[in-house]
């Protein structure tokens, strides 16, 4: 009698982010990315799970070994452990992707939040101010701001990780800023924003209280792919010679290291550059996921 009436009872309606999940764990392609997210994360987070080696022995005489039982990947140029390099590479490139994916969202958002809340004058200064920075191509950029920030001579590891995630997030913050200054201008034009000035809530509570629940979505979406994007952005400016660089260890600086030998020892590239790709590919594919599932329009 008891479950008779249960079933009766009307299920409890699901708000934006429950109906998303419903809609996210029914989907292979959410499960296939967040497995390869979760793989990568806890090799940068623990890499003597997955290699007991130093990243940091090499030994000339295995120069350019090939992939082998006692090294999977092969031996680079320098000799190093191909495999026990991507692996403990995996938390500088992470690294530097969530801590630039961090910095644009809270710069980007606060100020399109504000810009597109307050409008008028303040709206107009930021959006030419954004136009600035996203005329600058990312590369130039880039180039510029690392190597005045390099003239100084050497810097440690944690220097040069902070370096090229401010540079990443002083030339992205235009995207998330645009994103969520047009979400913002469409949500206080709702009934409930009307309601709350009507009751005289200040400008801070609306932002905090009604604004910002009803516009983290598609900034949610943008920062799940950006945060791919970054780390491909990495790798770029490794390559380039400008960005991570000895005695950080990165994906990008593998690359970067094995590109002048490719074609005696093409395992050195084609490994890290291997698991760049997938990690890349995983973020977006989650973004995608997560874009679909929070969009009703396009499920």
């Amino acid at each position: 009698m008891t479950d008779q009436l249960a079933s009766l009872v009307p299920e409890r309606p699901r708000g934006l982010f429950g109906d998303a999940w419903h809609a996210l764990r029914r989907r292979p392609l959410f499960w296939v990315s967040v497995s390869l997210i979760v793989l990568v994360l806890l090799m940068a987070a623990f890499p003597g799970l997955f290699a007991s080696g130093d990243p940091n022995v090499a030994d000339l005489s295995r120069s350019r070994g090939a992939p082998s039982a006692a090294a999977w990947f092969g031996y680079d140029n320098q000799g190093y452990d191909i495999y026990t390099r991507i692996v403990h590479g995996a938390r500088a490139s992470i690294v530097v992707g969530i801590l630039s994916t961090i910095g644009v969202i809270l710069v980007g958002a606060t100020i399109g939040m504000v810009a597109g809340f307050y409008g008028g004058w303040l709206d107009a200064v930021v959006s030419r101010i954004a136009d600035v920075f996203v005329g600058v191509p990312f590369v130039l950029g880039a180039i510029v701001i690392l190597t005045t920030l390099n003239a100084g001579g050497d810097a440690g590891p944690v220097r040069i990780v902070a370096q090229v995630v401010l540079s990443i997030s002083v030339l992205s913050w235009p995207v998330a800023m645009r994103i969520m200054r047009s979400t913002a201008i469409a949500a206080k034009q709702q009934d409930y924003v009307k309601a709350a000035r009507a009751l005289g809530a200040s400008p801070r509570r609306i932002i905090g209280k009604h604004l910002l629940p009803n516009t983290v979505a598609p900034v949610l979406v943008y920062s799940t792919i950006a945060l791919g994007a970054f780390i491909g952005a990495e790798a770029t400016l490794s390559y380039l010679g400008i960005g991570l660089r000895q005695p950080v260890v990165s994906w990008g600086v593998m690359i970067n290291s094995a590109k002048d030998y490719l074609r005696v020892a093409p395992h050195a590239l084609l490994f890290p550059a291997g698991f760049l790709t997938a990690t890349v590919l995983a973020f977006v594919m989650l973004g995608d996921a997560v874009r679909e599932a929070l969009d009703p329009k396009l499920r």
